[in-house]
Parts: structure tokens; sequence; C-alpha cells
């Protein structure tokens, strides 16, 4: 079995896969606490022109410390990796949620919201605009209280700079100023986006969805959309006055939080004093000073025989919330989440030839390395690509798990995939397992 060490860090399975990085689970050695390890190539960065953009987004990360933001550790860099630890985050996405439940309940929708605007309004005091607010960049931790992720489209205030003029952020969740190009106020722009979500949370739908870009931008330019009727008027009222197409006359945070519905139950942020920031490590990271570099190696047992990576009992309890380890076991609890896994008692290589086949017969390209495989195609709206990674890891002896993650493409085109993924797959190799009964197995295999 390999295990790798990224100074103090002891780096385990891969938990999230991009484009330009992998997040990968680890544990600090020194401490026990567990971090996600976001992972770069320097190469990578340098190809794409992207040095100032993720020496921006780890900046911001180091000047947002908020409990309704996911906290940044610190920032390593190998000779050809930079490493940023950030916190780790075990329950899931607000998006995941959603999709699972449909519509929240009110009270449930105003928490969320509450959270949200809270953590926007520090970001804001700190000059620091998200410009890609989505349930899909949202997080929530073993308690259920949301963390903001994801700041690689934010951009910082600019003394003398009023506008802000890049056209970003998902289409759906972007204010009508961003898409006309003249110019926009960073602050009222994410106040829209927290509208939107405010609005999915209750509808379990978007407010604007079409299938055509530019139909979708005329809805939003006109604020064109309806609330359900389920929709209590305090919530219906408070939504019209955010998803307000004229910035200058829509509502700020501050009317936000003055708001009789948003008050109900409201209980504001505590958070500790203000940490003094410190960026040295950042200019050190990036500017390649060699007493900055960390140790990065792997150490090899001498009984590894190229079979799958065994997975130990910290990791296992670690992949689901809390110590709860059912939704490893039980499909209907995780079938909907980017990240899914299922077990099998075929042996590993029979896994990864059936998924093999069941991936051809989808009309997937496969590429395979040892006991991990991607799967590539094309998005169901055909104007991009999609991906999937799928890693089989030994979790007791004849008990195989298979990890499968999005790495590239809509989450809803993930959601698709494995439905009708696993309908091909599940005669071959899912086997049932009644949660106490998976429970007590693999408890029983730790203990051991």
């Amino acid at each position: 079995m390999v295990k790798r060490k990224v100074g103090k860090y002891e780096v385990g399975r891969t938990i999230g896969e991009g484009t330009f990085a992998k997040v990968k689970f680890a544990q600090n050695m020194d401490t026990g606490e567990s971090v996600a390890m976001k992972i770069l190539a320097k190469s990578s960065i340098l190809k794409h022109k992207m040095v100032n953009q993720i020496k921006r987004e780890i900046s911001i990360m180091k000047i947002v410390r908020h409990p309704n933001i996911v906290r940044l550790h610190e920032v390593l860099a190998s000779h050809t990796k930079i490493y940023i630890i950030l916190e780790f985050i075990t329950g899931g996405e607000l998006f995941d949620k959603i999709v699972h439940q449909g519509r929240l309940k009110e009270a449930e929708s105003r928490k969320y919201f509450q959270q949200l605007i809270d953590a926007v309004d520090y970001c804001h005091s700190k000059g620091v605009y998200h410009r890609d607010l989505k349930p899909e960049n949202l997080l929530l931790d073993s308690r259920g209280n949301l963390k903001i992720s994801d700041f690689g489209l934010s951009a910082l205030r600019q003394q003398g700079v009023g506008l802000l003029h890049t056209t970003c952020g998902t289409p759906n969740y972007v204010a009508p100023e961003v898409l006309s190009h003249q110019g926009y106020d960073g602050s009222a722009a994410d106040v829209w986006s927290c509208g939107v979500i405010l609005f999915v949370l209750m509808a379990g739908q978007l407010p604007f969805d079409e299938a055509d870009l530019p139909t979708l931008y005329r809805k939003i330019s006109a604020a064109q959309f309806s609330c359900p009727p389920w929709f209590s008027f305090g919530a219906k009222t408070l939504i019209h006055k955010i998803l307000d197409p004229n910035p200058n006359t829509r509502i700020q945070i501050e009317g936000i939080r003055k708001d009789e519905w948003f008050r109900k139950n409201y209980m504001p942020v505590r958070h500790s004093e203000e940490e003094e920031v410190n960026l040295d490590d950042i200019d050190a990271v990036f500017g390649d000073i060699e007493d900055q570099f960390v140790t990065e190696h792997r150490q090899e047992s001498q009984d590894n025989d190229g079979g799958p990576l065994i997975m130990n009992a910290f990791e296992m309890i670690t992949l689901s919330q809390g110590l709860n380890l059912s939704a490893l076991f039980d499909r209907r609890q995780d079938y909907i989440k980017r990240q899914t896994r299922f077990v099998s008692r075929q042996p590993a290589k029979t896994i990864i030839s059936t998924i093999e086949v069941v991936a051809e017969s989808l009309g997937l390209k496969v590429h395979s390395r040892g006991y991990k495989m991607r799967l590539e195609g094309v998005s169901s709206n055909k104007m991009g690509q999609f991906a999937v990674v799928l890693e089989v890891y030994e979790v007791a002896p004849s008990l195989f798990m298979v990890d499968v993650r999005k790495a590239v493409g809509n989450t809803l085109d993930y959601h698709k995939f494995y439905k009708n993924f696993c309908s091909k797959l599940e005669s071959i190799i899912w086997k049932p397992m009644e949660g106490s009964a998976a429970k007590s197995t693999l408890l029983r295999s730790m203990t051991r």
C-alpha cells in the first residue's frame, strides 16, 4: 500500500477533481485534524496563465475568516505543485440536499438564507465579492451549518474603482446588470444571487430556467418569474425586493437584515476577534522561494501487489457524516450526490472490467489505470464535456467499495448518469446490504 506525505500531512483518497486541480482527504499528523488538500500543478497553472487568478483566490480565502465560510488553513508548495489546505467539510453540498428532498421547509430555508447573508455581508465588509454564489458552492458541515466555498471567480474592491466589468458566474444565478456589460456593483450582484438561492431553497426549482441563453437572459433582465402558492406573503415580498432588475432600487443587505420575515428566529453569528492576516506564505509559494518548499514523499510497503488501495478505519469513518456509516451501503440515501459509493463482494478485477463494459454501452470513453478509471462523454445539452472518476478500495477481506465522483460537467448531468449507470450495473455488481448488517461487517473488519 502506498502512503503519501506532504509536509506534516498524510494524504488519502481523492474527494474531488476538476480541470486544474484535485482535492484529497488528508490528516494533520501533528494534531490528528482532518483537512481537504487542494493540489494544483504549477505547470498547468503557468500553461493556462492562471497564476494571478489562483493567487487572488488564495489571498481572498485568507482574508475572509468567518464561521459560515470554508476556512483556509495554510498554503504549501513543492517544486512542482501547490497545496492549499482547507477545512474538511463532511455534510456535502446544499445543492444535493435540494435535489434529494425537493423544496425545503420555509423555516429551514430561512435559516440557511440567514447564514448566507451573514457570510456575504462579512465578505463585503472585507471588500470581497464572491460573484458565483449558487447552491453547488454552499457546503454543509456536520451540524448542518452553511459554509460558502469556491472563491475562484471572486473579486477584491480596488481603490478608485467603483464598478466591476468581468462577466462571470453561473447564468441562472447572475444579476441582470452583470449581463449588460456596462459595469456593475459587486455587492448588489451578490445580493441578487442570494435571492435566487432563497427561491430555489423554497421552491425546489429555479426562478429563471430556459434551454437557450438568449431567452434566459431576457427573463432575467425583466425579472420575469412567479412565486409558487406555498410561499408565505413575507417570503414573496422579500424575494421580489431582492430580485429587482434595477440594482439602484434593489434591497441591500442592511435592508434584508431589517426585514420582518428575515428576522424571525434570527441568531446573528458570533465569531472570534479579527485575526491578523499575513499573506507572506502566498508570496513565497508563488515566488518559488526555496526554503518554503515542503517535503513530499511516498512510502511503499513491501507487500504491495498492485491491488486496490486499502482504506483504513479512520478514512472509512470520515466518508460519512459523523459516525453513521449506513450511507456507505444504502444507495437510496446517497444516489443524488456528485460523489457516490457502493459496495460489492465481486473481485476487484471483475468490478473494473464490468464497469468498462457498462460505460462503453453508455457511449462513454474509458481511461483506466490500475483500479482507477475516468469515464468521459458529452453533457446532456451537447454543449460541454462530462467526466466521472471511479476508484476501487478494499475495505475488508472480499469486500470492495467503489467511489464514484463527478470530475467535469454539470451536477445534474452526474445525477442522470448515475441513475442510468446503476440501472445497468445493479444486477451485476451492486449487492444490497442492510444498514445494520453492513455496519457490523465493517466494524468487525476494523477491529481485527
